[in-house]
């Protein structure tokens, strides 16, 4: 016979119950992305220490401090929206392509007859097009994510070139180009950096203050468990990449202010910028963790480092091995900290 349950043993949890140690909630992960975000302003006071003595006059020059502002603000904004992708578990290949085709179809003549909000809307509306097509296929054809923005690469960079005919297509809208000009900086700000600097805050608060934030983080962390626990995987990967679009064409139409023209190479290697920035700044590659902070601070260390390779006059292939290296680094370190997480 089983004998009747003693009162402490009523009281006691089942057996299978165990309690977690306090290990203090989210704090270890708060603290590494913490470490890692100060280690990269610390590279980066220490780019603008190198640029400052080998350059002083050039580099300390407020016009190419604005200069390094404009140029990372491009790629800054492509960047956000990798960094959701890759947060999710996917990737997105075809960014700098997106940007081309968009670029390119926004400065075609009859496009321009509409002036800036025809500019505009059509960048917008060509990137999150292309990004719609690169989600329904990853999210409800089942495509691999590299196999399918790859493909997008290819299509995007091959119609850009249809649509030019590999010639440079001039923006004559005046309110477009004017954007660039010195008279529209804001307290010595330019329009384009605004722009980057609202696109970071809002990326920052849909990552880190919304459901949706939450449930990228989910969807990357482990899909089969975000699947029991409601959230619809598939809508929330075409979303994503619906964000990836949009950033790229507002990214386009940024570089359509900044060159005052379309080219069907634009964007080139933008893929590979956004990535690595996204990278060095903390997100992982197999997903689940990255911050929008750490995104921006690696993408302003790229254009930094450029910027100072450029003025000292070093080669291009330096400045791809810099970058490489760089790369290799952030993922060695990413693995060091995973495997301190786990001890």
């Amino acid at each position: 016979m089983t004998q009747p349950a003693t009162p402490a043993q009523q009281d006691a949890p089942p057996p299978t119950a165990k309690t977690a140690p306090d290990t203090g909630g989210r704090r270890p992960l708060g603290l590494r992305a913490d470490v890692r975000n100060l280690s990269l302003l610390g590279v980066l006071a220490v780019l603008i220490l190198v640029g400052g003595i080998t350059k002083p006059d050039q580099f300390l020059a407020i016009s190419n401090l604005q200069l390094v502002l404009t140029q990372a603000s491009v790629i800054g904004v492509v960047t956000v929206g990798m960094t959701f992708v890759i947060i999710s578990g996917g990737i997105d290949l075809s960014v700098g392509a997106i940007v081309a085709l968009a670029s390119v179809w926004a400065t075609t003549l009859a496009t321009q007859e509409y002036g800036f909000a025809g500019i505009l809307f059509t960048a917008v509306i060509v990137g999150v097009a292309c990004g719609l097509v690169n989600g329904v296929l990853i999210a409800y054809g089942r495509m691999v994510p590299f196999i399918a923005t790859l493909a997008m690469l290819a299509s995007a960079r091959g119609l850009a070139l249809q649509i030019t005919d590999g010639n440079t297509q001039i923006v004559t809208v005046n309110s477009v180009l004017d954007l660039g000009v010195k008279d529209a900086y804001v307290l010595g700000i330019p329009p384009l950096v605004i722009v980057f600097a609202a696109v970071t805050v809002v990326g920052w608060l849909v990552l880190n203050r919304t459901t949706f934030g939450r449930r990228s983080v989910a969807v990357g962390g482990n899909a089969e468990a975000a699947r029991l626990a409601g959230i619809d995987v598939r809508r929330q990967r075409l979303y994503l990449y619906l964000l990836s679009g949009l950033c790229c064409g507002i990214a386009a139409f940024m570089l359509i202010v900044l060159a005052g023209s379309g080219q069907n190479t634009n964007g080139n290697l933008y893929e590979l910028d956004a990535i690595a920035a996204a990278i060095i700044g903390g997100t992982l590659l197999s997903g689940g963790r990255g911050t929008i902070v750490g995104s921006v601070l690696g993408v302003l260390v790229f254009t930094t480092i450029t910027n100072i390779f450029a003025l000292n006059n070093l080669e291009t292939a330096v400045q791809q091995i810099a970058k490489g290296a760089i790369i290799v680094a952030a993922v060695l370190v990413q693995h060091r900290t995973l495997r301190g997480g786990d001890a």
